[in-house]
């Protein structure tokens, strides 16, 4: 099945084909919001543990999918050949850096806020903050397509799929742990799903940027791969596994972590 969806893939334009790669990323967010239909809450535990997994998922793809492949698409050795993996890894922390300062946005939890001071609601500060984390995530899927529309050899149609799967299946506790604490305040089940489901928007349009971008200027391939990494490393570090850590559920929260990692590595060397 996984081969036909990737002959299909092969068909269409790159472009297109990560369109509706972010669109499938969008679909399982939408999908985890759509809990909120059935529950008002969700147990901590179980929370703290989905957002673990979604912490090893997002590690393990920025190794496996983004940081090995720019590599090792990189002509030279020694020091020169890891120079752009380490330029564009560096930028992609200081681009969501600079965003976690300039960006009102609150916490999962509720309790922090950061970015500029702004009157804007608490829900739309939430969203603001997993929006901010679907940023790299839909990029790290375009850029990927846009490899292959440029024609490079380590970037596959297979495993832009595969990085793409990883990052619904994570998407899925996002989508959840942004409806359910609005149900939580009393908003209406309708609303709440709505504004899970809105965070991941930004992916299908950050995936068809990345993938024109590419596209137009195939040297930035390299860093391209190892900016989303670094972004997708800063929102795992500074905000993902610290949200986990609130509460007494650590060990929960790293099994999970492990259990997302292993989930993404397995997925990408089996699939990509």
């Amino acid at each position: 099945m996984f081969q036909t969806v990737i002959d299909y893939f092969e068909s269409i334009d790159p472009v297109l084909a990560a369109l509706y790669a972010t669109l499938f990323t969008w679909f399982l967010t939408a999908l985890g919001a759509s809990f909120v239909f059935f529950f008002k809450n969700m147990n901590r535990v179980v929370l703290d543990g989905m957002l673990g997994f979604t912490g090893g998922v997002m590690v393990a793809a920025s190794f496996w999918s983004l940081l090995a492949p720019a590599i090792e698409m990189t002509a030279g050795e020694g020091f020169i050949k890891v120079i752009p993996a380490s330029v564009g890894f560096f930028l992609g922390a200081l681009f969501i850096f600079g965003l976690d300062k300039v960006l009102p946005h609150l916490h999962i939890n509720f309790q922090e806020s950061e970015g500029v001071k702004s009157p804007w609601q608490r829900t739309t500060l939430l969203v603001l903050a997993i929006t901010l984390h679907n940023i790299p995530e839909g990029l790290a899927v375009g850029v990927l397509f846009g490899g292959v529309a440029a024609g490079i050899p380590e970037a596959s149609i297979a495993g832009a799929l595969t990085l793409a799967i990883g990052i619904g299946i994570q998407n899925f506790p996002e989508g959840i742990a942004v409806s359910m604490p609005l149900r939580r305040m009393g908003m209406s089940r309708r609303k709440s799903f709505m504004y899970g489901q809105a965070s991941a928007l930004v992916e299908p349009v950050a995936g068809v940027l990345g993938a024109v971008a590419v596209t137009f200027f195939t040297p930035l391939l390299p860093y391209a791969l190892a900016f989303a990494a670094g972004a997708m490393i800063f929102v795992v570090v500074e905000e993902v596994i610290p949200e986990t850590q609130q509460d007494n559920n650590t060990d929960i929260a790293t099994l999970g972590f492990i259990g997302g990692f292993i989930v993404m590595m397995m997925l990408d060397v089996a699939l990509g």
